[in-house]
């Protein structure tokens, strides 16, 4: 008798069998067909996480304790730095456990939970720095205007907007994939649970789930895009325009660097992974990219804006030397 997950009138998921309902598990397998890299990919997955927590947080507490930093443009570095240690640890926990486990699995509702969060963080920073890049166009094209448009209500409009976009769409996608049927515990070869793993273990016909998936993936990832390349269009004609001799192309361009840099290697990776088709790609390659994408990029944002500011080094630097003064005293 085929045993078949359903979802029941009590909203519980249970998996059928005679008279017998049990949670379903699935078997992440993760990178174990290199079981000589195990140990190696678990030190350096722990080491990006460590790092990963300790600058998002501590950009954080930077941008809170330094009141020069108290700016709109930090404001939502502090949000982009809160969403990129949530969405690392919504992912790299489960990956560093798999890696030194001998059973690397994990339970339906478990793997729905990390698929939801995932894509709520993932959403969120999609539109996150797409508001950045609304910001510099703002800064650099209307400078005049830019307190009154970049109001504190607006600003809190933004964030609250990428945050509430994310969480509708992780509502609707976790909704539809609650609705279909799941066959006996299966085998997902990835670390994460993506959609795409979720619906490859369904036992009915997943086109519409699949077909949101793909609209919402495509509508925001052509929205943010457009947003961004826009705001950088007019920020790029503006600066063209302002007298060479001023030095104020360089000045101009350096302040958008590290929103540029962070928005190519975010997109890249999301391109190259969801929106460049490719049936020759191997699992391995999406296996590094889902670890480029999920794990390093997160460790990386708060590298690419802290690295290209002083402000933001000299703060770090006094906030350290400050608390090993008070250790040694």
């Amino acid at each position: 008798q085929e045993k078949c997950l359903v979802l029941c009138s009590t909203g519980i998921i249970l998996l059928s069998e005679g008279n017998h309902s049990i949670i379903p598990t699935l078997i992440l397998l993760g990178f174990s067909e290199y079981p000589e890299l195990r140990v190696p990919l678990f030190l350096v997955f722990l080491c990006i996480y460590t790092a990963t927590v300790v600058g998002n947080l501590g950009m954080i507490i930077i941008i809170k304790v330094n009141s020069k930093l108290h700016t709109i443009m930090y404001f939502f570095l502090s949000h982009l730095s809160f969403v990129d240690f949530c969405f690392s640890t919504v992912v790299t926990p489960k990956l560093l456990e798999n890696l030194i486990v001998e059973y690397r699995t994990i339970s339906f509702s478990g793997c729905i939970a990390q698929f939801c969060f995932a894509c709520l963080f993932g959403v969120a920073e999609t539109f996150m720095l797409a508001a950045m890049a609304y910001d510099r166009f703002v800064a650099v094209c209307n400078p005049l205007l830019y307190t009154t448009v970049m109001s504190p209500k607006c600003c809190a409009l933004l964030v609250a907007g990428s945050y509430s976009w994310g969480v509708v769409c992780s509502v609707t996608l976790t909704y539809f994939l609650l609705a279909l049927s799941y066959c006996k515990s299966s085998t997902i070869n990835n670390f994460i649970c993506d959609h795409s793993v979720i619906v490859s273990v369904s036992c009915s016909d997943p086109y519409i789930s699949q077909m949101l998936c793909s609209v919402i993936a495509m509508f925001n990832e052509a929205s943010s895009l457009v947003i961004i390349l826009m705001s950088y269009i007019f920020i790029f004609i503006t600066v063209m325009g302002m007298p060479s001799a001023s030095g104020g192309h360089w000045k101009t361009f350096s302040t958008c660097a590290s929103h540029l840099t962070a928005i190519s290697i975010f997109h890249g990776t999301i391109l190259l992974l969801y929106c460049i088709p490719n049936p020759k790609t191997s699992w391995l390659t999406v296996k590094v990219t889902s670890v480029f994408y999920t794990v390093v990029i997160p460790m990386l944002n708060p590298l690419i804006y802290s690295l290209r500011n002083k402000e933001v080094k000299n703060t770090f630097t006094r906030f350290v030397f400050t608390k090993l003064l008070c250790h040694s005293t």
